[in-house]
């Protein structure tokens, strides 16, 4: 099983309708509260509004931060025939603000990125976002399967545990993740009533009133 196949069947079990409708919501009129609300979701609380605000106005990864991530997320999900790479579906914005939002992160993530560029120092003489991509896969490969991995990678491992999830997370409630998963939500349809062997079968019948305001519709 492919990294992506193996990644959407995560985000199939553990992504919530709400998630996924949220991620769907229309766009609203463009106009300053508009834009705001429907950054930060649907029907927001004044008080959620300025948190969103506080935390999209600060800034925590360094650039070179931040170029590591992007290398890291396209690893874990590449642009494919199917669809768009993580970067397509803006996941480095998504794990910044993620990080922001929940503080609990920053030091796990920070730290991993620095075993990174430190690992990549002592092999190659070079940061992570320098290297080779052979080079950097040579070293993703030591920390993306954890049982196989070394015991001296568990800080790797453990870093790129997280990473991976916030990537998934990220990836697979963005629209080109919901498209990638096939969910397309509620959509209308029309009911035709029982069919009519089962109708049969039972001896029964819908009387007029029941066909003319509840089974039968324009088409």
């Amino acid at each position: 099983m492919d990294r992506r196949k193996y990644l959407k069947t995560l985000a199939v079990g553990s992504i919530t309708t709400g998630a996924l409708l949220t991620a769907c919501e229309p766009v609203q009129p463009k106009n300053e509260s508009a834009e705001n609300s429907n950054a930060a979701g649907p029907d927001r609380q004044p008080a959620e509004l300025e948190r969103y605000k506080k935390l999209t106005s600060e800034t925590f990864f360094t650039d070179h931060e931040m170029a590591t991530i992007t290398i890291l997320v396209d690893i874990i999900i590449p642009k494919d025939e199917i669809s768009g790479s993580a970067t397509d579906a803006k996941v480095p914005e998504f794990i910044e603000f993620i990080v922001k939002d929940m503080p609990h992160h920053k030091t796990p993530m920070r730290g991993g990125l620095r075993w990174l560029d430190l690992q990549c120092m002592n092999r190659f003489n070079n940061a992570f976002k320098n290297c080779s991509p052979q080079q950097q896969m040579e070293l993703v490969d030591e920390i993306a399967w954890p049982e196989k991995a070394k015991p001296s990678m568990g800080q790797g491992v453990a870093f790129f545990n997280r990473l991976r999830d916030l990537t998934a997370t990220g990836f697979y409630t963005s629209e080109i993740g919901i498209k990638d998963i096939g969910y397309v939500g509620n959509k209308p349809n029309q009911w035709d009533g029982v069919p009519q062997e089962v109708l049969d079968q039972y001896g029964v019948k819908y009387d007029e009133r029941t066909l003319a305001e509840s089974v039968k519709f324009e088409s």
